[in-house]
C-alpha cells in the first residue's frame, strides 16, 4: 500500500499548516481555514497567524458532523474575496483543466486537492488505453465517472482523448462539472443526473461495457428521486455491477472511500471479491495524502486501482 501526494507543481494549491481538528489552504490566491478532523496534532503557526493569513474561515453548524449534515456551517469573511473564482491544475505531461472554486453552504469548495495523485493515474491510463485503441482502429475509450461531484476527474480522462460518461445525483454539481468542461476548452462528455446503482443496473442490462470506470461514493446520500445511500450496506453491491461493465481487457477502475471505518485492505478485499481477480490484473491500494509546510502529512481518503 502506497501514500500519494499532490504534485509540488501544482501552482494554484498548498496546504500551509494543519492542526487542532484544521487546516489552513491557499487555493489561487485566497486562503482558507476550514475544520478536518483528521488533523489531529497542534497547529505549527499560531492562531493570529492563522488570522492574519486567511481570507476566511468556517464555522460549523449545530448539525455539524450529523450523518446527512456532516460539513453543514458557515464562512466568515476576514478579508475581501469572491464567492466563486477560478484556479488551473496542470502537471508536466499530464491533464491541463481550469476548476470553478466556490463558498458553499457546506465546508467544500468544489475540489478535493488529495485527489490530483487519481487524475493523474485516469490521465496515464486513458492515454495508454486511447493508443491501444488507435492502434487497433478502434474507438476512443468509454469512461464511466460515477458520483462525479464537479467533475476533475471526468475532466482528466477528456484531456487523454477518452468518451466520458459523467454521473452524479444532484443536478446543481453537474451544472457546476459542464461549467469547468467549457472554461477548460474542452466538450463532448455525456452529463447524467441520476442514482448511480440505477445507472449501474440499467447498462448491465444493456451489455455496455468501458474501459475505464471512476468512483468516489459518499458515505451517505440521496438520488435525484430521494433514493437513499447508505455506504457500508451497498459498497459490495455497487462493486458486483461495476465488475459486470467493466471490460475484462484494456481497462482501469479506480474506487476512491473518505469513510473513516475504511482501510485499503477492506478496500482491495472487496474490489478483489466483486471481480475474481486473475493472475493478470494488477491492483494497487494506498492513501491520498496531503503534506503541509511543515511536513506534516494529513491522510484524507484511501484508493484501490486496478488495471487490466
Amino acid at each position: 500500500m502506497a501514500a500519494e501526494f499532490p504534485s509540488k507543481n501544482w501552482k494554484d494549491y498548498e496546504l500551509l499548516d494543519s492542526g487542532r481538528g484544521e487546516k489552513l489552504e491557499r487555493f489561487g490566491k485566497y486562503i482558507l481555514s476550514r475544520p478536518e478532523p483528521k488533523a489531529l496534532w497542534d497547529k505549527q503557526m499560531g492562531e493570529e497567524e492563522w488570522k492574519r493569513m486567511a481570507h476566511t474561515t468556517f464555522s460549523p453548524g449545530a448539525d455539524f458532523g450529523k450523518a446527512g449534515k456532516e460539513d453543514s456551517g458557515t464562512w466568515n469573511r476576514i478579508k475581501n474575496m469572491p464567492d466563486q473564482w477560478w484556479i488551473e491544475y496542470a502537471s508536466e505531461g499530464g491533464p491541463r483543466f481550469n476548476l470553478r472554486l466556490g463558498l458553499t453552504a457546506f465546508k467544500h469548495v468544489g475540489v478535493f486537492p488529495e485527489q490530483a495523485s487519481n487524475w493523474e493515474y485516469i490521465y496515464m491510463q486513458t492515454t495508454r488505453i486511447a493508443a491501444r485503441n488507435k492502434s487497433q482502429n478502434l474507438p476512443a475509450p468509454k469512461i464511466l465517472n460515477l458520483f462525479a461531484y464537479t467533475g476533475a476527474a471526468s475532466l482528466a480522462a477528456k484531456c487523454a482523448g477518452a468518451d466520458v460518461t459523467h454521473l452524479d445525483s444532484v443536478r446543481q454539481v453537474v451544472s457546476w462539472a459542464h461549467e469547468n468542461q467549457d472554461r477548460s476548452g474542452l466538450d463532448g462528455i455525456r452529463w447524467i443526473v441520476e442514482d448511480a446503482m440505477k445507472f449501474v443496473a440499467r447498462e448491465t442490462r444493456r451489455g455496455n461495457l468501458y474501459q475505464g470506470i471512476i468512483l468516489d461514493p459518499p458515505a451517505y446520500g440521496h438520488g435525484p428521486n430521494g433514493e437513499k445511500w447508505k455506504l457500508d450496506e451497498c459498497l459490495y453491491d455497487m462493486m458486483l455491477g461495476i465488475a459486470k461493465i467493466l471490460s475484462p481487457k484494456d481497462s482501469f477502475m479506480v474506487l476512491n472511500l473518505y469513510s473513516n471505518g475504511f482501510s485499503a485492505m477492506l478496500g482491495e478485499t472487496v474490489v478483489r471479491q466483486a471481480f475474481r481477480l486473475t493472475k493478470q490484473d494488477k491492483m494497487q491500494s494506498g492513501e491520498l495524502v496531503l503534506s503541509d509546510r511543515f511536513g506534516k502529512a494529513l491522510p484524507l481518503s484511501i484508493f484501490v486501482r486496478l488495471e487490466r
